[in-house]
């Protein structure tokens, strides 16, 4: 087994009345699919943390990054982590999704970069119904130096065998984390960078915001960005201190959920999930961190409503 740090535990999305339930009452599934697992009560009381705390920065590896691009040891981190966004549609092209598969060439004009592992995600021992680990586990390709430049607790990945000229071997590292599908997300963002697909795999936000996010998210990405656009970032720090900018969310997250509570905790727990995968992964990007308060901003906001 392919070892990460230890994941903070999952704090409680309950509802009580006028005594606290039992601790040991909490439970999920994987799947943000989910039908709702509980009953709504009539006058539901809920505990949800304030804030998603945020673990003291790390910085990355550089022993892993050493064994991913020893070139790279010595440049900045956030250098690293935007030249790689400036690559990602070379790393994406072609990008296989099984092991020893023939290669093929790539689109017209692009010179693909093929994955060097590929990880076997399943859930942490503690979200197993048995108490362990294993069991079905979601595969995903990547790059040695793309984990490198993002994980901060991730241990240096082995070196991927050497491939033929016409087939593609990937090692699989089996891992355990708190959420498989909560990883599916930060995957993307690894790759992509973009907040509005983060956002969007989250929760049920307008289209319009979205789209605000995504066209943010696209000119910090061009060439062209000295002519002062905001970036995705911007939008979100703008949203999470514009109260007016921020209800609509809410309202909008309400209104999706059907005011159902039960619904809402569901929607809660995504954002629980995703927080869990990052601390446990050491991911410190800050404008992924402001996206998930701004997530859970939103959620707060639209169990108030429910309450109310």
């Amino acid at each position: 087994m392919f070892q990460v740090a230890s994941h903070p535990a999952a704090f409680q999305l309950r509802e009580h009345s006028s005594r606290r339930a039992s601790s040991s009452s909490h439970s999920h599934s994987h799947s943000y699919d989910r039908p709702a697992s509980r009953a709504q009560s009539s006058n539901p009381a809920l505990q949800l943390p304030r804030n998603l705390s945020r673990p003291a920065f790390t910085d990355i590896s550089r022993d892993a990054l050493a064994a991913a691009a020893p070139d790279l040891v010595p440049v900045p981190s956030e250098f690293i982590r935007h030249g790689l966004l400036a690559k990602s549609s070379s790393m994406q092209a072609e990008c296989p999704s099984h092991l020893n598969v023939p290669l093929t060439a790539g689109s017209a004009g692009v010179l693909p970069s093929y994955p060097t592992h590929v990880l076997a995600i399943s859930a942490s021992p503690s979200k197993s119904s048995h108490g362990h680990g294993g069991g079905d586990a979601s595969l995903f390709p990547v790059h040695a130096v793309v984990l490198a430049a993002h994980c901060a607790k991730l241990p240096p990945l082995p070196p991927a065998p050497v491939s033929s000229h016409s087939t593609l071997t990937l090692p699989v590292l089996p891992i355990n984390l708190p959420s498989p599908p909560a990883f599916a997300i930060l995957h993307a963002w690894m790759y992509t960078g973009r907040l509005d697909a983060a956002l969007g795999s989250l929760l049920p936000l307008p289209a319009p915001f979205l789209a605000t996010l995504s066209s943010a998210s696209s000119s910090s990405r061009s060439s062209s960005r000295s002519h002062g656009g905001p970036s995705a970032h911007d939008v979100v720090l703008q949203t999470l201190r514009n109260p007016s900018a921020m209800h609509p969310l809410q309202h909008h997250l309400f209104s999706a959920s059907g005011g159902n509570v039960a619904t809402l905790l569901n929607h809660a727990a995504h954002v629980k999930e995703l927080w869990q995968d990052m601390v446990a992964l050491g991911v410190y990007d800050p404008a992924l961190w402001d996206a998930l308060d701004l997530a859970w901003e939103v959620v707060l906001g639209g169990m108030g409503r429910a309450a109310a």
